[in-house]
């Protein structure tokens, strides 16, 4: 180090003048003078940053949906969980995506409550419906199961229903509508599905599903990569709605997906073969919404 600049030589007179009142060192470290304090030591710690356990911690549903029950479908086993937002006006009934569940409407029902109800329900074999066969997820069982629960809830009287699907649940939206089975129904929005570029994925789901994270050891580990990963983008949306895509494995002490999506390969082209012409030949005002090219059909359904 160089020596210190003869500006200074006033301190070190004063250290000299310092050193006649202090008592001769001794051999051992305790009389040796402290070392010098840094001028670093006085400036404040910088506030922590949101940890990542905070920041991708769960979401209560409870949040954006008044209400959640089960739908008991008569003459069957089968239980359908539903979320129910808003008290007035026609009835937005909601269908996830393959892979999700009712709650990834979560965010849009906050929204849309304060001038329509709003019913999203976990499709079979997803969140927390039980079905007898949670591997069915055929085009005709799922589009009966919809019908089932609208009916279910509403009997033979419904009021005002807007179907609104994405992906999968578009594809089934699609197909209830087709079916002139629900006398009031007033809208049908798709949203991320057309079937070209859904029929032309099919043969990359498999390889998709299967390069997914299969287990996580805590749910916020799976909201994390969920966001970190591209399968959502809005990180409060991913709070919410990923918990119930999951279920705890007791055998193997982490979590795992709920829905078995590579189990179903079966089902697949039958979501949307036709598609197209069922949606323009539907009789009810109608609205396809496109997020981009990149987003179609490419995480999950």
């Amino acid at each position: 180090m160089e020596k210190s600049s003869s500006n200074l030589s006033p301190l070190a007179e004063e250290s000299s003048e310092n050193e006649q009142r202090i008592p001769k060192a001794q051999d051992d470290d305790s009389a040796k003078p402290p070392p010098p304090v840094s001028a670093f030591d006085s400036v404040p710690d910088r506030p922590a940053s949101q940890s990542s356990l905070h920041k991708f911690s769960p979401i209560d549903g409870k949040e954006f949906f008044d209400l959640e029950e089960d739908i008991h479908i008569p003459d069957s086993d089968d239980v359908f969980h539903v979320y129910m937002a808003g008290s007035e006006g026609p009835v937005v009934f909601c269908l996830h995506g393959g892979g999700y569940s009712g709650l990834s409407f979560a965010l849009s029902a906050a929204q849309i409550k304060e001038k329509a109800r709003v019913v999203a329900m976990d499709m079979r074999g997803h969140g927390k419906t039980f079905t007898e066969n949670d591997l069915d997820l055929s085009i005709e069982t799922m589009c009966n199961d919809v019908i089932a629960v609208l009916t279910a809830m509403y009997g033979s009287s419904p009021p005002a229903i807007i179907l609104v699907g994405h992906s999968m649940g578009g594809s089934v939206a699609v197909h209830v509508a087709a079916k002139k089975a629900i006398p009031s129904l007033a809208g049908l929005v798709v949203v991320d599905v057309v079937e070209g570029t859904a029929m032309a994925s099919l043969m990359h789901m498999q390889k998709i599903l299967s390069s997914r994270i299969q287990h996580f050891q805590s749910i916020e580990k799976a909201i994390e990569w969920s966001v970190k990963g591209g399968s959502l983008r809005n990180i409060d949306s991913a709070r919410v709605s990923v918990p119930t895509t999951l279920k705890y494995d007791d055998a193997r002490k982490c979590y795992v997906y709920r829905a078995r999506l590579e189990e179903t390969e079966q089902y697949w082209r039958g979501w949307y073969e036709g598609l197209s012409e069922k949606f323009l030949s539907s009789p009810v005002p109608k609205l396809l919404l496109l997020a981009g090219t990149d987003r179609l059909d490419r995480f999950f359904f």
